[in-house]
């Protein structure tokens, strides 16, 4: 009796063993399924993301390569590139047309996948396909707006279903934004480069995906499931087995993400690397015009109206004849550091540094409509920073700088200049001569701008005179304004220093010639130093009608003359400020002279004050 009771309660606990065993099995089963569902269903949605990314990225190469190899050569063969290509002859689509047909192309032949291309500006044509449809396209429009590199990505769940949709900004290109500001029915005339002008959205189920990762994990499971009948000495094996798989999945998972991230951080570096070393030698904009327009290497140019503003160091080059190389480059360098810190604060793109003279245009690649009073801002910031400049001057021991600043706005060609080798962003036109005219009628610590730039600046310019020139080139005479400061926004004036002149106890002969270009002239005239001011002087001449040889604005190189010629003090450069005919004299000041001269010059001014 005894016996078959143990015998009995040994079979029910064996039994209630197995079972307890079974349905720890089939839960750790069930766990490690789900486990590898969840990873799978991971591994979907990170590949369907990039699958998307990549039919962008054909996508938009297939665009440029219609533009360029295509709608370009067609417009110059004289074909019409038009979105009514249908209906006209002799036409082929516009980029964005051939773009938007591609794409209903692609989601016509393909049922799994859809492509389309949304804006809240859509043209005429396209008003009933064109425009925003729903709230993820909102939603995904005002993001890429403000972070226009990123991606915008929804996974939506419907009656049991899941889709992606995909969203990546369409960045204006230089031709999109000439066509779309010029375009008769273009509902939006005010597009900038950089601008995200709509979104090209990839729209996709993973039901295939999902319906085949369901399918291997039924068969894995009902797989498991026989073996459990085999016994329990291989639950271990399977479980582990399954981990293992789990891991094995969520490891590739870790490694596709890092991948991808590490990709992205080298693109993003090596970008960098590129804006770095090209912002050395080119503005920013240009940078942003080369590296993300198509076109942006393209050879040729379009008019429009920019203001220009060129500069240059008064006297310079003798400096530079009396200093080592090693010691001109220096200068230089401290000197063009400050000005182009300067010009960057006003958004001026420096087109060229010629020696000591540097070119910047406001108005080029990107047109603003404060150009011209920005550069006049830019101009009276750079003489207060010559005070910084002559600062570092004084610590070498070498003598002042000064500078000389036109300004003139007018219409010219800007664009890509050269070949294909070698290229360079620059402008051509007359008016860029006639701002190097104006510049040189300069004086150091000057700012001269013409009358179209004095109109274009408006009311907040304050200037001390002006006066009419007629520059070497030009026709009739023009009007020139001496700016000494601008109010408003900017609030920027030069400090006015009184010119004192005082007569000197006795005449100092000298003998001066015209400088003609780079030229000195091989006619001397003689005449007398009357009067010493800080800056300058005035002169009498004895040269008998010489005084009509003499004009305002002239270059001079000048001698003062000694009883001894080895004595006689030499290679003094100064500009002509006043003419007086009836008194057969001229003011003048000083532009650049030897350190020894502007000692022995200074002296005789201190002691005409005691």
């Amino acid at each position: 009796m005894m016996t078959r009771l143990w015998n009995g309660f040994m079979h029910l606990l064996l039994k209630q063993i197995v079972l307890v065993l079974t349905v720890m099995f089939c839960i750790g089963v069930g766990v490690a399924l789900s486990n590898m569902f969840q990873l799978s269903s991971n591994l979907i949605r990170s590949q369907a993301v990039l699958n998307a990314t990549l039919y962008i990225q054909a996508f938009n190469q297939a665009i440029t390569l219609y533009s360029d190899a295509a709608a370009d050569p067609a417009k110059e063969s004289g074909l019409t590139v038009t979105h009514a290509y249908v209906t006209e002859e002799q036409a082929i689509p516009l980029p964005s047309t051939f773009a938007i047909e591609l794409s209903d192309m692609i989601s016509d032949r393909n049922p799994d996948l859809s492509v389309r291309f949304f804006s809240d500006y859509p043209f005429p044509w396209r008003q009933s396909e064109g425009g925003i449809r729903d709230e993820f396209e909102q939603a995904s429009l005002d993001f890429l707006r403000q972070s226009p590199r990123e991606k915008f990505v929804r996974f939506e769940e419907r009656d049991g279903h899941t889709t992606m949709r995909y969203g990546e900004a369409s960045i204006m290109k230089a031709t999109c934004v000439a066509c779309h500001n010029t375009h008769p029915q273009s509902p939006k005339t005010d597009w900038e480069l950089g601008d995200v002008a709509g979104v090209w959205e990839i729209k996709q189920p993973l039901d295939t995906f999902v319906q085949k990762v369901n399918t291997d994990l039924r068969e894995t499971f009902f797989m498991l499931g026989g073996i459990s009948v085999l016994g329990l000495s291989g639950l271990t094996l399977v479980v582990g087995k399954l981990r293992d798989t789990a891991k094995g999945l969520e490891g590739r998972v870790k490694e596709r993400t890092a991948d991808l991230a590490q990709a992205n951080d080298d693109l993003e570096k090596r970008n960098q690397l590129i804006r770095q070393v090209f912002g050395r030698y080119l503005s920013d904009e240009v940078v942003v015009n080369l590296l993300e327009s198509p076109g942006g290497l393209k050879l040729g140019g379009d008019r429009r109206k920019i203001t220009i503003l060129t500069s240059d160091l008064r006297g310079f080059t003798s400096l530079s004849e009396r200093l080592s190389p090693e010691e001109v480059i220096n200068i230089l360098n401290l000197y063009l550091e400050y000005m182009a810190d300067v010009i960057n604060q006003y958004h001026g793109t420096i087109d060229e540094f010629m020696g000591d003279g540097i070119l910047v245009l406001f108005g080029a690649p990107k047109a603003r409509e404060d150009d011209a009073i920005r550069a006049i801002a830019c101009a009276c910031a750079m003489q207060l920073a010559m005070g910084a400049v002559n600062e570092h001057m004084k610590v070498l021991g070498l003598p002042r700088l000064e500078m000389g600043i036109g300004i003139n706005t007018g219409e010219v060609v800007v664009g890509n200049i050269g070949s294909e080798k070698r290229t360079k962003y620059g402008i051509v036109g007359s008016q860029v001569n006639l701002t190097y005219r104006i510049e040189s009628y300069t004086r150091g610590g000057q700012i001269l701008i013409s009358e179209q730039t004095f109109k274009e600046a408006g009311p907040n310019v304050r200037i001390s005179g002006q006066q009419q020139v007629q520059p070497k080139g030009v026709k009739q005479p023009i009007t020139i304004y001496e700016v000494y400061g601008i109010s408003g926004f900017h609030n920027l004036y030069l400090p006015k220093e009184e010119e004192i002149f005082l007569p000197l106890p006795k005449p100092v002969p000298l003998q001066f010639s015209l400088l003609e270009g780079k030229e000195v002239s091989k006619t001397h005239f003689q005449g007398k130093l009357m009067q010493l001011s800080a800056t300058g002087a005035q002169i009498q001449v004895t040269t008998p009608n010489g005084i009509s040889s003499i004009n305002e604005f002239a270059n001079l190189k000048l001698t003062l003359l000694a009883s001894n010629p080895a004595q006689n003090l030499n290679d003094i450069y100064a500009k002509v400020a006043k003419t007086q005919a009836s008194q057969d004299a001229f003011s003048i000041y000083f532009t650049s002279m030897p350190p020894h001269v502007q000692t022995w010059l200074t002296n005789l001014y201190q002691s005409c004050t005691r």
